[in-house]
């Protein structure tokens, strides 16, 4: 069906499609272990949905801070949420866990010379712990998650969705589809652990279709050949979309907590601001939006 709608690099993509597809669900959560955490009171000694939801916030700040790009900020929360829903942390080492995803993430995906010294990314975000500490998670997370940090996120799929998208709409048309405020709208489901059930490409696809329905029609078609071709079920395309458009209105609302960059300019002292990269200074907004089983697992993640 997709042929049909054929250009000269829809050959290319639509390999990239099947390589994103074949290797999507090698590398995510548990969802045993997430629907526990969802399901857990808050009561100070478990790990639960509310304080899970706070790290990626938290972590979104460290992303605009640094200026670091959405690729990394979906591959941190990939490392996040299949370490907690396979080990059971105590909230008070949380904030260990998250910053070293989030040094794990900014490892594998930037620029080497934007890397922060993990003592300066400690005292940004404001932790007590040590670089020992923090060099020590960073060991039983890459044990935990088995080596496997090439992780394919909705990200990619948003990217690849996007460019096809993008390219087979007129040039009049195509200022009508922002990539930026696709970002935008997955960092702002990544700030709910509920879309980590979802599979990355019916995420990406469904924040795709509520862009499309609300300004871009013609691009109906098209996106109904790639969720036929990703072999996605309209039913569970219908229940992902319907969340998403939940999320972003709340997300859009004034009661809803937004990540906050300022907290962390206000810590940084002249003699540290001197000394971090030139891109700490890059901040990006959001712009406004409308292994073994978890439950038997008795280990603990000390930091």
């Amino acid at each position: 069906m997709i042929e049909t709608l054929a250009t000269s690099e829809t050959p290319e993509l639509l390999y990239q499609l099947n390589v994103l597809l074949e290797q999507e669900l090698r590398c995510q959560p548990k969802l045993s272990g997430l629907r526990l955490i969802e399901s857990a009171h808050d009561n100070g000694l478990r790990m639960t949905a509310r304080l899970r939801d706070f790290e990626a916030k938290d972590l979104l700040s460290l992303i605009h801070f640094f200026g670091f790009s959405t690729e990394t900020f979906s591959l941190a929360v990939n490392y996040l949420d299949r370490f907690l829903s396979k080990m059971k942390v105590q909230p008070k080492h949380l904030g260990c866990v998250g910053l070293s995803c989030f040094y794990l993430a900014v490892k594998a995906t930037e620029e080497e010379r934007n890397v922060p010294l993990a003592a300066d990314l400690i005292r940004i975000s404001q932790y007590r712990f040590t670089v020992s500490d923090m060099m020590r998670m960073e060991g039983i997370l890459l044990e935990k998650l088995c080596g496997k940090l090439k992780a394919t996120t909705a990200f990619h799929f948003l990217q690849l969705y996007y460019s096809v998208l993008h390219d087979s709409l007129s040039n009049e048309r195509k200022k009508h589809l922002s990539f930026e405020k696709l970002e935008a709208q997955l960092k702002a489901c990544h700030c709910r652990i509920v879309f980590s059930k979802a599979k990355p490409s019916v995420l990406a696809l469904s924040i795709v279709v509520l862009e499309a329905e609300e300004k871009l029609l013609e691009l109906m078609e098209t996106v109904e050949c790639y969720r036929i071709h990703s072999k996605i079920n309209s039913r569970e395309l219908s229940f992902w979309k319907e969340l998403v458009s939940k999320c972003l209105t709340e997300y859009s609302s004034s009661k809803c907590s937004k990540p906050n960059v300022q907290k962390l300019k206000w810590i940084v002292s002249g003699r540290t601001a001197r000394q971090l990269k030139h891109s700490c200074y890059r901040i990006a907004h959001l712009p406004t939006i409308p292994e073994t089983d978890f439950s038997t697992m008795e280990e603990k993640v000390e930091c």
